[in-house]
Parts: C-alpha cells; structure tokens; sequence
C-alpha cells in the first residue's frame, strides 16, 4: 500500500510539475496578429477562470465549476501545444479527453477520475456552467485582442470578431460590448479622483 502511494503521489507530483510548462508556453495564434511577446497558456487560463465565475454569477450559474471548468479548459497544451486555428487545418490532434487520460494516467485515482470528469463535462457538457465556462474563453480572447489593440497591435480585429460572434450567455456578450467601448485602464476611474 505505502509503495502504491508513493507511486500515486509520484505520478500526481508529475502532472503538477507538466502544468507548469503552461506558465512558460505562450499563445501562439497572437504571432499571426504581430504580438512579439504575447501571453502565456497558463495567464490565459487564470483569466478565463475569473471570467467564468463572474459569467456563472450574473448567468446564476455555479461559480465555482464554472471557474474549475475554465481553469482545466486548456490544461492539455503541454503535450499538443496550442496550435492556431489555421494550423488545424494540417494537423488532427488527439482529444482533449485523450491527452488529459495520458497525462494523469500514474496520478492518484480521484485526480485521475476528477480531471477526466472535468476535461469530458467541459467538451461535451450542456450545462450553464459549461456555457459560462466556454463564453469565458472566447471573452477572455475578446478582452486580450482588446489589450493588444491598444499596445498598437493593428491585426487583432479577426480575433474580436470571431470571438464576439462565438458568445452565447447574454451575460458575456453584455460585457464583451462593454470592454469594446472602454480602456484597458478605465476601471481606475472608479478609485482615483
């Protein structure tokens, strides 16, 4: 048992580890757009889980899985990598669903269970919370294009566009309207004079 434990933790300890890949690996797809050092995977993924508890909350949904729905959304990029939309069109990667089995395949056995019930319930769910959860990541998107506009990157329109155009919940699209029409920096203008 304690040797089945030590494996367990080993292989848990291992997963913790590939995650940390996604705080080093950027975005890809906003070197088409011209952005020399764009975000990483994982400062993506912090976001989108904010944003999905907060679309939860407005939509009355349940933050908190929404939130965890988002946060493990782009955890298989460690081994796929986040490859471009038009980079797909060559390639057929593994599921999401796959990847993840593979990645916690020594974890213990409620995170192995756990983070395949997450990963399948985020890519096949219907759910509110899956909903707030995938609207968060095109609004994240939305919300970084916006960002990069204004750090005089001209070619993020596209990514604005198909975001806006991917948002279901009334909630995200309210707010994608709102980021649209206000600056990076605005939310100050609420606690200084």
């Amino acid at each position: 048992m304690a040797d089945e434990t030590a494996e367990t933790a080993k292989g848990t300890a291992g997963f913790l580890l590939e995650m940390g890949m996604l705080k080093r690996a950027k975005r890809s797809g906003w070197w088409i757009a011209g952005v020399k050092d764009p975000e990483t995977i994982a400062e993506h993924s912090f976001r989108v889980g904010l944003i999905a508890s907060v679309l939860a909350m407005m939509e009355g949904a349940d933050p908190a899985k929404a939130a965890l729905l988002g946060l493990w959304h782009d955890t298989q990029e460690t081994r796929v990598s986040d490859i471009p939309h038009i980079g797909r069109r060559y390639l057929e990667a593994a599921s999401n669903e796959k990847v993840t089995a593979d990645q916690v395949s020594a974890a213990h056995p409620a995170v192995k269970a756990g983070a395949q019930r997450i990963v399948e319930e985020y890519e096949h769910g219907d759910s509110l919370e899956v909903i707030c959860a995938h609207d968060a990541d095109k609004l994240e998107c939305l919300v970084q294009a916006v960002e990069y506009r204004e750090q005089g990157v001209a070619n993020v329109q596209n990514w604005i566009d198909s975001s806006l155009a991917k948002l279901k919940t009334a909630s995200a699209q309210a707010l994608a309207d709102a980021a649209l029409n206000m600056t990076s920096i605005e939310w100050q203008k609420t606690y200084l004079p």
